[in-house]
C-alpha cells in the first residue's frame, strides 16, 4: 500500500472529514442492509480513539442535485448511532451554516454525519468552489469509500487539493493491499473465476487478469458467447454477437500468457427463467438445448472448478455461475462458494452478486477479503487508475 493512510497522520484534536460509502437501502425510514456502514466502522472508531472530531460525508442514491426527502441520510445517522452506541449528530446540509453549526456542537471523539452530498449538483460535477467548501470544514481528509473512488467527484477527488493533509482509510487501505497484491505479487497458483451475464461487463478485467493469473475459470451466461464462437449449441442463451472476436482474442491471450482457460463442460438448461419451469442437465455439446436457456453450471463442472480452487494459493471471484437468485439454479454458484470457504488459499470476492452468493451459502466469515468496491473493483482489476485513489498522496 503506497498511499498515505490514516495511521500515518496525527488526528488528535483535529477535525477529520471521512468520505464513507453509506449508499445503503432504506425502507420506511430504516436501514435494511448495513453492510457498507459496518465496513467503515474500523476507520471511524480509529479516528475517535485518536481524539479526532469525526465528520462523515456520503452520497445516497441519485437525487440529481436536488433535495429529496426519500434520500436523506437522517436514518443512517440514527442507525450508526445504534451501532457505535454513541450519539451521532446529523447536519441538515453537507456545507454552509448547518454543517458548521453541527460541527461546533461535536467534541473530540464526537461524530457528525453530513447530509447527502448529491443534493448538490456540484458534487458530481467536481466543481472547485464546492470542493473548497467541503475542505473548509476539516483539517484532514480521509477517503474510506473505495466503491466511489472510480468517480472524480468533489468529495473523492476535488477536495484533496484544497486540504493540507489527506490519506486512505482502513477500508480503502485493505482494498488496495489485497487487490494490489493480486495484480502485482500474488501467491501462486493464482486462479480467477469470472461469471455473470455479459463478457462486455468484464472484458477489461479478463484481459488484464490474463497477465497475472495461472488459471481462468469462466461461468455464468457469459460462457455462451465463448461456446458460440467454438461452435457449441447455445439454444436461446445470451450471446453477444459483437464480442465473438473479443472472445477469440481472449483465448489467444490465454495461450500467449500460458494461462489455463477453463469453460463449463455441462450445464442446467430450462425453457424459461422460473423456479417452476422444467429443467435438465446436459453436456455443453448436446444439441437438444434447442429453444432452451442455460441457467447454471452442471455438477461435473462444479466439481472440476472446486478442485482447481483447492489447488490454488490465491483465488479471486467476481460474478455468479448461473441464475443463483432462484434456488433450483443456484447449485453451481453455491458449490463454488463452499469450495472457496474450505480452501487454505487467500480468497478475494468482489461484486454484489458474488457477495450475495457467499452470504446465501453462509460462508462470508470464511473469505479472506470481500471487496466492497463494485464498479471500482472492476476498474482497478481492469488496470484503470481510480481518480479518488490516484489523488491521494503517497507515503
Amino acid at each position: 500500500m503506497t498511499k498515505r493512510s490514516i495511521k500515518d497522520l496525527n488526528l488528535s484534536g483535529k477535525r477529520v472529514l471521512i468520505r464513507v460509502d453509506f449508499n445503503v437501502p432504506i425502507n420506511n425510514g430504516s436501514v435494511t442492509d448495513d453492510t457498507r456502514i459496518r465496513a467503515s466502522l474500523p476507520t471511524i472508531e480509529y479516528a475517535r480513539d485518536q481524539g479526532a472530531t469525526v465528520l462523515l460525508a456520503s452520497h445516497l442514491g441519485r437525487p440529481k442535485g436536488k433535495v429529496c426527502e426519500d434520500l436523506t441520510l437522517g436514518p443512517v445517522a440514527h442507525h450508526l448511532s445504534s451501532l457505535i452506541e454513541a450519539p451521532v449528530l446529523f447536519a441538515s446540509n453537507c456545507i454552509g451554516g448547518e454543517a458548521e453549526a453541527a460541527i461546533k456542537k461535536a467534541n473530540p471523539g464526537g461524530i457528525v454525519l453530513l447530509e447527502n452530498l448529491r443534493f448538490h449538483e456540484e458534487e458530481e460535477k467536481n466543481e472547485t468552489a464546492f470542493s473548497k467548501e467541503l475542505a473548509s470544514l476539516a483539517d484532514i481528509y480521509i477517503n474510506d469509500a473505495f466503491g466511489t473512488s472510480h468517480r472524480a467527484h468533489a468529495s473523492t477527488e476535488g477536495i484533496i487539493s484544497h486540504i493540507q493533509n489527506s490519506g486512505a482509510g482502513l477500508l480503502v487501505a485493505r482494498e488496495l493491499e489485497y487487490l494490489g497484491n493480486l495484480l502485482n505479487k500474488p501467491n501462486r497458483p493464482l486462479v480467477a473465476i469470472i461469471g455473470g451475464a455479459k463478457v462486455s461487463g468484464k472484458l477489461e478485467v479478463i484481459k488484464n487478469l490474463l497477465k497475472s493469473v495461472d488459471t481462468l475459470l469462466i461461468g455464468g451466461a457469459m460462457a455462451y458467447t465463448f461456446f458460440h464462437r467454438r461452435g457449441f449449441p447455445v439454444g436461446q442463451s445470451l450471446v453477444e454477437q459483437n464480442l465473438l472476436k473479443e472472445t477469440e482474442l481472449i483465448e489467444e491471450l490465454a495461450n500467449k500468457y500460458n494461462v489455463r482457460l477453463v469453460l463449463p463442460i455441462d450445464h442446467i438448461v430450462t425453457t424459461t427463467i422460473d423456479a417452476k419451469a422444467p429443467h435438465e442437465l446436459l453436456s455443453i455439446d448436446d444439441p437438444s438445448i434447442v429453444e432452451r436457456i442455460g441457467v447454471d453450471i452442471g455438477p461435473t463442472t462444479s466439481s472440476i472448478y472446486a478442485g482447481i480452487v483447492q489447488e490454488a494459493e490465491t483465488v479471486v471471484w467476481n460474478g455468479p455461475m448461473g441464475v443463483f437468485e432462484i434456488d433450483v439454479f443456484s447449485k453451481g454458484t453455491l458449490a463454488l462458494a463452499k469450495a472457496m470457504a474450505i480452501t487454505t488459499a487467500t480468497t478475494i470476492v468482489g461484486g454484489g452478486d458474488s457477495i450475495a452468493a457467499i452470504s446465501k451459502a453462509g460462508v462470508t466469515d470464511k473469505i479472506t477479503h470481500i471487496s466492497t468496491g463494485g464498479g471500482a473493483s472492476l476498474e482497478f482489476l481492469g488496470g484503470r487508475s481510480l481518480p479518488g485513489i490516484a489523488a491521494l498522496p503517497d507515503k
